[in-house]
């Protein structure tokens, strides 16, 4: 299986969206500052998750959700976990 992911980052309280295999391993890693692009946002937490059978499907829908309307889209669907997390 392929997973996007959507994590928040505790520190600044916004949403960075990705892609993997495995999302346990991967939260480590961008909590272990291993990922360049979050490194300085750390520490983060796993909000939302979509699992994939093709990897094709999982890359496109990651690529979305990285849009405006996909952020949008993030924003109303989680609207009562991003109020209870403070954001």
């Amino acid at each position: 299986m392929q997973y996007v992911y959507v994590l928040r980052s505790k520190k600044d309280k916004q949403l960075y969206v990705g892609c993997t295999y495995d999302v346990k391993k991967r939260l480590y890693e961008h909590n272990g500052n291993r990922v360049p692009a979050t490194s300085y946002r750390g520490p983060f937490e796993v909000i939302y998750y979509e699992a994939y059978r093709n990897k094709y499907d999982a890359f496109f829908r990651e690529k979305w959700l990285k849009t405006g309307w996909g952020r949008r889209y993030l924003r109303k669907a989680l609207h009562s976990t991003m109020k209870n997390l403070g954001g």
